[in-house]
């Protein structure tokens, strides 16, 4: 099974980050996410991971913060 787009449909570039907002990658991450394979893709997956765990990304509405239950 293809590694399914993190998009949430919720596209808003943070200035400060340099990240979407809903799905917590950068531009280049989003231009390029077609043309990965599914390794890179699973690589940018981690990142988004790690970004969410280091609190680098804003936790939107209806998303449990970091460490939630």
């Amino acid at each position: 099974m293809p590694v399914k787009s993190p998009c949430t449909g919720v596209c808003r570039m943070d200035a400060a980050r340099q990240y979407c907002e809903g799905c917590g990658r950068t531009l280049e991450e989003i231009a390029g996410w077609s043309q990965m394979d599914e390794g890179q893709r699973l690589a940018v997956l981690a990142l988004i991971a790690r970004r969410r765990e280091e609190g680098n990304l804003r936790v939107l509405p209806g998303e449990p913060p970091s460490g939630a239950n």
